[in-house]
Formats: structure tokens, sequence, C-alpha cells
């Protein structure tokens, strides 16, 4: 019987929630409640093998589902953003603050800094209110299907970077895309498309390109502080955003107001409702489109609903 396994960072750790198929019933344990986990990822090849993103300890790795870690590297580093490579086996990247990248070949045992990346001409310009001492970091990454040499990097806040040559050299901001990037979702089977929730603009914007080219598509919204996106696993034109009127609006605990809505090709955007709480007073923070299952999605919320 197969068992299926969310894994959240929750500010405290991370969160594991485990069922068995045919069952509605989920275990839940915390998990390195000593740690201020920033980001995960898991391995699209491997996908017990997860990593996690610190605040201050580097990456852990964990070989079986998220039920035991150990250090993989970083160490004293704040990991904000993680991404596996699906084409080339091994390779992990990592976005730090400040804003610098790394990978690693070998699974997270040794790593080395793409130095391409402290050349991006515009990075003097990035600066982050988010945060004290206001370091931009890299804040997203995506990574192409089927192309090892593709990089998609989002910088809160500043700008959407792109490498197609697997991160010696970068571009600089792409234009249409969101400065203030919160999210970057690359389609798993699709490698044109790309999604970006962000701060700025319309809140939300899209590639089909691979990120050479950007629009932000805004019918239908009625709010443009975008933060999660996803993607259906078979249409790529079907996606999906979490959205609020403005960080005052998305960050307050209790009082947001925010929104998930749904785009279908080029019709509006669809606010969406049936089953989720109303008014949606918690951000959703993350969102996660069923790998196998067209039309699945999980919704993380801030005050830890799923």
């Amino acid at each position: 019987m197969s068992t299926t396994v969310l894994l959240a960072s929750t500010g405290r750790g991370v969160a594991r929630a485990a069922t068995q198929q045919g069952t509605r019933e989920w275990s839940v344990a915390e998990i390195l409640a000593e740690r201020d986990v920033r980001c995960l990822a898991a391995d699209p090849v491997h996908p017990c093998i997860v990593y996690a993103g610190t605040q201050g300890d580097g990456v852990l790795r964990s070989d079986d589902a998220g039920e035991t870690w150990r250090p993989s590297g970083l160490a004293g580093r704040i990991v904000k953003s993680l991404a596996v490579s699906r084409t080339s086996p091994g390779t992990v990247y990592a976005g730090t603050k400040p804003a610098l990248l790394n990978v690693s070949h070998d699974s997270g045992a040794t790593w080395q800094e793409l130095e391409g990346f402290r050349r991006i001409r515009s990075r003097w310009l990035w600066f982050s209110p988010a945060e004290t001492p206001f370091t931009a970091y890299v804040q997203a990454l995506a990574l192409a299907p089927d192309d090892a040499g593709v990089i998609i990097a989002g910088i809160e806040a500043g700008a959407v970077v792109r490498s197609a040559d697997g991160g010696k050299t970068w571009s600089g901001h792409r234009r249409g895309a969101l400065r203030d990037c919160h999210s970057l979702a690359y389609h798993p089977s699709h490698s044109g498309w790309v999604y970006e929730g962000g701060g700025t603009g319309a809140g939300v914007a899209i590639s089909r390109d691979a990120g050479v080219t950007w629009t932000q598509p805004s019918a239908g919204l009625d709010r443009h502080y975008g933060w999660a996106v996803a993607a259906d696993c078979t249409h790529p034109e079907v996606w999906y955003a979490s959205v609020a009127p403005s960080p005052w609006k998305a960050h307050s605990a209790g009082k947001a107001q925010a929104a998930i809505f749904r785009a279908t090709g080029g019709a509006a955007w669809q606010k969406l409702s049936g089953g989720l709480p109303e008014p949606l007073t918690a951000m959703p923070y993350a969102l996660l489109a069923d790998p196998v299952v067209s039309g699945w999605v999980y919704a993380g919320l801030g005050n830890g609903e799923v």
C-alpha cells in the first residue's frame, strides 16, 4: 500500500503528515523542532530524498521522506530556496541571504558558489524590506525539467534572472516578471511554462518560453499581492495563485484577506471558494499540485491548516 507524505516548514521545524492510500486519516509529526526551516525541496527522481534550507544551519537532508535528517553542507548559511534537478542526478541548487547561489553535484556532500551570479549588473539595486538588515535574498528557484542548463532565480526584492548554461552566466531582470518575487514554479512536463507569484505589478506572472519573456495576466483579479503558485500536472494552461490585497492584509495573523484563484488558458482568473474557509483569514503560503492526479491541489495556510 502506497503512502502519501506532505512536508511543511512551520517556523518551528517541519511538520510531516502521512496517509495510506485509500484512507482519510493522517498521522502528523513535528520534526526538527529546534531548527528554523525556511524551505524544502524533494528530489523529483527519488522523492524520498528531501532537502531543507535553514536560518543559519545550512542545508539538511532526509533520505526517508522526512522522518530523519542530517546536515548536508553550507553550515552557518541562511538558505532561503532550494531546487533539485530532474535532468542532472545529484545536482542541487541553494539560494541564500545575502543573495548568492550555490550548487552541489553530489547530492549535498560538497558545494561551490556560482560566482557568475555575483556579476549580475543590477544586483546593487536589490533590497528587501521584509527582514532586517534589509538584505536581498534568493527567495525562489525553478529548474527546467528537460534542460540542465536553464535556471530561473527570483530575488526578494529586485529581479527574476535567468541562466541558460547551468549558472555560469546570467541575464538581468526579465522584463514582465515581478521584481518582488515570492515563488517560482516550472511545469514538470511542459518545459516552456514557468509561473511566478510576487508582490509587485499584477501579483502573478507567466512565461511560456522557459523564462525568456513574461506577461502579467490580471483579468479577474481583485487583489495584487501574490505569493504561492502551482500548475496542474497535466494541463499547463491551468494554474493557481494565492493573492491578497497588500502585505499587511496577507501577513496579519487571523486577519488576512486572501484568496486562491485559478486561471484556465486565456480566460479571466476565477476566485475559488467551495470547501475553503470563508473568509480566508490565513494566507496560503504554499500551493502544491498533485504530481499525478489532474485537478488536485493542496493549500498550506499560515495558521497551520492544509
